[in-house]
C-alpha cells in the first residue's frame, strides 16, 4: 500500500495526520484537501474500529494517537456506539470543488 507524503517530512505529516484525525472525531466534520482526507479516512477508520473493540488495549492505542482525552472518552463512549452495527465506511468524502488560492481539490471529510 503506497502512502501519500503530502509534501512533509514523516514528523510533521504524523503530526497533521494525527491532529486532523483528532479533529474530525471531535466535530464530526471537516473540510480539508482531497489528499490529505483520502489518508485521514483510513486513519479515522482504525481509530473508530478501536472504539468498537472497546478494551484496555484499544483505549491505550487510540489515546497515543489521539491529541485530547476528551475525543478518547467520546469515541470509546458514544462514537463506537453509533457504529456498532456497521462493519466499515464510517466516513465520508464529499467534493466541494477547488480551492481559490492555488487550485488545490477541497473536499468535505464527516462521520456517517
Amino acid at each position: 500500500m503506497a502512502y501519500r507524503k503530502l509534501n512533509r517530512n514523516t514528523g510533521q505529516r504524523r503530526a497533521m495526520l494525527r491532529s486532523i484525525t483528532t479533529a474530525l472525531l471531535k466535530s464530526g466534520r471537516i473540510e480539508t484537501t482531497e489528499q490529505k482526507a483520502k489518508e485521514l479516512k483510513g486513519i479515522a477508520e482504525k481509530m473508530i474500529t478501536l472504539g468498537k473493540q472497546g478494551d484496555l488495549h484499544s483505549r491505550r492505542l487510540a489515546a497515543a494517537y489521539l491529541m485530547d482525552e476528551s475525543v478518547v472518552k467520546d469515541l470509546f463512549d458514544n462514537i463506537a456506539k453509533k457504529y456498532s452495527d456497521r462493519q466499515g465506511g464510517y466516513t465520508r468524502l464529499i467534493k466541494t470543488g477547488n480551492r481559490r488560492g492555488d487550485a488545490a481539490s477541497m473536499v468535505i471529510v464527516e462521520l456517517i
